[in-house]
């Protein structure tokens, strides 16, 4: 079987996030799966690390690639990314479902086309 390489990675920047939902890592966890299942990804694996004396780090870990997490609750700060290969599974889906869950007063957000030449910023 002859695979694309052709992928779209989103990557977004959230501010404004309360504090007890950016240092929940097993909140975080359970949501970014949820938000990969809604996008059609298939979950292979996740993991969390709650860090002291605040933050978490998330990856899920898909059969098409991951999303992840990176939060600063002291700052209201979180960096998100969702990258996969193929054209059959949206990463902007999942990524509107963390921002639906995490509510950021403001978001920079990008998307990139990749593995087709050149990276290319699509919006």
């Amino acid at each position: 079987m002859d695979y694309s390489t052709f992928g779209r990675h989103v990557a977004i920047d959230t501010w404004g996030v309360d504090f007890e939902k950016l240092n929940d890592a097993a909140f975080l966890e359970q949501e970014m799966i949820k938000a990969a299942e809604i996008a059609g990804a298939t979950v292979l694996s996740s993991q969390k690390k709650q860090f002291d004396p605040q933050g978490a780090t998330v990856l899920v870990l898909l059969s098409e690639s991951h999303i992840s997490i990176h939060t600063y609750p002291e700052k209201g700060f979180a960096a998100l990314d969702c990258y996969t290969c193929g054209d059959t599974v949206d990463p902007q889906v999942a990524i509107e479902h963390m921002v639906k869950v995490l509510k950021p007063r403001e978001t920079s957000v990008k998307m990139l086309k990749r593995g087709e030449g050149p990276i290319e910023i699509i919006k």
